[in-house]
This record gives structure tokens, C-alpha cells and sequence, in this order.
């Protein structure tokens, strides 16, 4: 697959586990140190995040980086 196509299924799982647990994209910044901007674009699939901003994002959601990558 393309990079870009997995930058934005990436963000679509993102977003869908954020969804599931009632976080609003700002609610999940506060809680990982970020701006909603950024959260924005990660949903968005504009942005390639680290590994170790997977593992913020994974710990603002309470699940893990497994549940966040476990289609790809």
C-alpha cells in the first residue's frame, strides 16, 4: 500500500478508537501534551507519527499500540 493511504487508514483508526471512548480530539491533546491541531492533522493522515507518539496517543486512548495497529 501507499504511504499516504496508510497514514490516513492510521488516522481513521485513531480517530474511530477516540470516538468509541467519548474523547474529543482537545480532550485527547490535553491528556498527551499535544495541541488539537496536531491531533487534527494525525486523524487527517498528514502527519507520520513515532513510535513513541503512537505510545502517547495509545496511553491518552487507554488502549494499546496493538489495538491501534492490529488491521495494518
Amino acid at each position: 500500500m501507499e504511504k499516504d493511504v496508510l497514514l490516513i487508514q492510521l488516522g481513521l483508526r485513531i480517530r474511530e478508537l477516540r470516538k468509541m471512548k467519548n474523547i474529543t480530539q482537545e480532550q485527547l491533546a490535553h491528556a498527551i501534551g499535544k495541541n488539537q491541531q496536531s491531533i487534527q492533522r494525525l486523524e487527517a493522515g498528514k502527519i507520520n507519527p513515532s513510535f513513541f507518539y503512537l505510545q502517547e496517543i495509545a496511553k491518552g486512548l487507554g488502549v494499546s499500540i496493538h489495538q491501534i495497529l492490529e488491521n495494518f
